[in-house]
């Protein structure tokens, strides 16, 4: 099942406050980057952020999924309704994202 575009723009919408937030389509679904980082998968209506050690810290209870078969699992995020979480969680695991890999 594909994600909506509506909830994609939700999710935009609610980390609107922070500086570069982008995002590609890819099969459906979406990568969340944040300055130019991969941050997060918008997957059949879910948001799941890369399990860092300040995810696991601010959501130490959230489950862990796969955004697609045969994926890593990520922490899915179910309070999106929290415009100030969001951008919040969004800032404290920036640093320990991975660079982007250079293209040859």
């Amino acid at each position: 099942m594909a994600t909506k575009k509506e909830y994609l723009n939700f999710i935009l919408d609610q980390l609107s406050g922070l500086s570069e937030i982008t995002y590609r389509m890819m099969m459906g679904e979406y990568i969340i980057y944040y300055r130019g980082k991969i941050a997060a998968y918008v997957c059949d209506d879910r948001l799941l952020v890369k399990p860092v050690d300040s995810v696991k810290h601010m959501l130490p209870e959230a489950p862990l999924e796969p955004p697609y078969e045969g994926a890593k699992d990520m922490v899915l995020v179910e309070d999106i309704d929290n415009r100030e979480f969001m951008e919040k969680l969004f800032d404290a695991m920036y640093e320990e994202l991975p660079a982007p890999k250079k293209k040859k």
